[in-house]
């Protein structure tokens, strides 16, 4: 699957924003290139809430070990939360295994996040395309009934 298409996918999702960062938007170089989803059909980037998944392009300086760097890598990450993260990996997200997260079109930890409930997929292709499609599905939905809940508690 191209990135191309999964950005397809997440863009027709209701009320979903997207941020893509580039060069000389007032984001740090470091994420030109980069998308970042959140749900808010306000329009408006929600402040003090983390993306529900993002892509990324590149290697950042704390997060090199998915070898992002050579052309045509890019890694989606989808937080799924604490127990979708165990059905996905068999693993306790807050005890770390060891992984070559640079191996493509499997889901795993994120190498940085996993013990908060992020997975991660390096060029996502045959084998993780329908599992990654319904992960993205149910990030958007999860993040949409927690900005009710917050509106509706305001």
């Amino acid at each position: 699957m191209s990135m191309e298409q999964i950005l397809d996918i997440i863009r027709s999702f209701d009320g979903v924003l997207e941020l893509a960062p580039s060069a000389g938007s007032e984001f740090p170089e470091v994420a030109w290139g980069d998308h970042f989803f959140y749900y808010a059909p306000d329009g408006k980037v929600p402040q003090n809430v983390q993306p529900y998944a993002t892509i990324v392009t590149k290697d950042y300086p704390d997060d090199r070990e998915s070898d992002l760097d050579p052309d045509g890598r890019w890694r989606l990450n989808i937080h799924v939360g604490q127990e979708r993260f165990t059905e996905l990996t068999g693993e306790n997200p807050r005890d770390p295994v060891a992984h070559d997260f640079s191996e493509a079109d499997t889901i795993m930890p994120h190498p940085v996040y996993g013990p908060l409930g992020w997975v991660a997929v390096v060029n996502p292709g045959e084998r993780t395309t329908a599992t990654v499609v319904e992960l993205l599905r149910a990030a958007h939905e999860d993040e949409r009934r927690r900005v009710e809940r917050r509106s509706a508690g305001s």
